[in-house]
């Protein structure tokens, strides 16, 4: 991505989104987004694209081994998810007391 203008996104750290495109595919099962990784328009989701990971034995871990973890998705692939109506959103912004709220699209109430 370029480094002239910073990227403005709809989903932060701690929201619930729904994955909607790839492998792990699923619009009824919403995730808590783990990390947002601005610069590379990434997001890491709880429990989606798992990948292993191979360790050596070191002093934390002794025996070493294959570990499952989370690799990061396109953030154009997840959608933020609505808890009043059920579904997953589109998402506007307005400004209330000088400060940007979000605003579910569907429901019309503002996004903690």
């Amino acid at each position: 991505m370029s480094n002239r203008f910073k990227p403005k996104y709809n989903i932060k750290k701690g929201d619930q989104v729904v994955i909607i495109a790839g492998d792990d595919k699923d619009l009824k099962k919403p995730r808590t987004v783990l990390e947002v990784i601005l610069d590379k328009g990434r997001v890491v989701v709880e429990g989606a694209n798992l990948v292993s990971k191979h360790t050596k034995p070191s002093a934390q871990n002794t025996k070493g081994g294959i570990i499952k973890t989370e690799a990061s998705i396109a953030i154009s692939n997840v959608m933020l998810w609505d808890a009043k109506k059920s579904a997953p959103t589109k998402v506007s912004r307005s400004r209330e007391d000088g400060k940007l709220v979000r605003i579910s699209k569907k429901s019309g109430e503002a996004i903690k």
